[in-house]
């Protein structure tokens, strides 16, 4: 087994997840296991006949959401107006793979990344839908944030000082007085303290459209309950104009909570300025906000 990039991350071969299923779900192992287009970076993901799929994380920093989504998902799925993954097996270490894995249905679609929503507008009110859905869920006994989810939905006072030393690095190429403004005030906004569920990703790559429409939800292996306001990082990471104002209306969020998940964007575009083209847009879209 090797490594790409990250010293840490591992690269699983289809070879290997075949072992690992007929080791461990003999039922399946006639089944074909091909690599997927876009494997993704915290999970290896491989296709398990027509209709499942492998996921196995890809370093010891994501393994510990393998746990959890079996755990919650089963629960979160029934309550949920869109279709998520459901696991179907729990895997365990072996074939030289040293982590849990997890056996999921495969569902269809593109992802937001691949394809286009049919209308911006119509798509942030429904990811609005979703996202009000699962805050509704009863939240007892909920992951916590933690290490398992990067502290999602915990304080934004987490990621203080990479944010200020972004700040730091970044003078003479944006507005850092304005940025570091706007990063106080989401420091200082107000949380009521009511534990919600939260996805924790909520990225174009996570939502799966089906004839333009968002159809299905994936990747919950940020999920938890705490402040919510980290789903809120997609109104300026994704969404623009109209499509941004619905998605707060079809939500109802508090002003505060808008400046807590204006801080989320802000920490992540800002941490990712010099390596994704995209962060830049981000960190202009969030500077203008009033």
């Amino acid at each position: 087994m090797g490594t790409t990039g990250n010293p840490d991350r591992l690269t699983v071969t289809a070879d290997q997840v075949r072992r690992l299923v007929a080791g461990q779900f003999p039922q399946w192992a006639h089944l074909p296991v091909t690599r997927v287009d876009r494997p993704g970076w915290d999970n290896q993901t491989f296709r398990l006949g027509p209709g499942m799929l492998v996921r196995l994380p890809s370093a010891a920093g994501y393994a510990g959401a393998v746990e959890k989504e079996q755990r919650w998902l089963p629960l979160l799925a029934p309550q949920l107006p869109l279709p998520v993954p459901v696991p179907l097996g729990h895997g365990r270490p072996g074939a030289g793979y040293p982590f849990g894995w997890s056996v999921y249905r495969w569902l269809d679609g593109r992802t937001a990344l691949a394809a286009e929503p049919a209308d911006p507008v119509r798509f942030a009110a429904h990811v609005a839908g979703f996202l009000d859905a699962l805050g509704r869920v009863d939240p007892t006994g909920g992951p916590q944030p933690g290490q398992h989810n990067w502290f999602r939905g915990g304080p934004l006072g987490f990621y203080d000082e990479q944010t200020r030393r972004a700040l730091h690095d970044l003078t003479g190429r944006l507005d850092t007085a304005r940025a570091a403004a706007l990063w106080q005030e989401a420091l200082d906004a107000p949380w009521d303290g009511v534990d919600r569920w939260f996805h924790g990703d909520v990225a174009p790559g996570n939502l799966l459209l089906r004839d333009g429409e968002l159809g299905a939800v994936i990747d919950f292996g940020t999920c938890g309950v705490g402040d919510p306001s980290c789903d809120l990082a997609i109104a300026w990471t994704v969404f623009r104009g109209q499509a941004r104002r619905v998605f707060r209306e079809a939500l109802g969020v508090d002003d505060a909570t808008w400046a807590r998940g204006a801080g989320w964007a802000l920490w992540k575009a800002l941490i990712t300025f010099d390596e994704s083209p995209g962060s830049g847009r981000v960190v202009e879209e969030i500077l203008s906000r009033r």
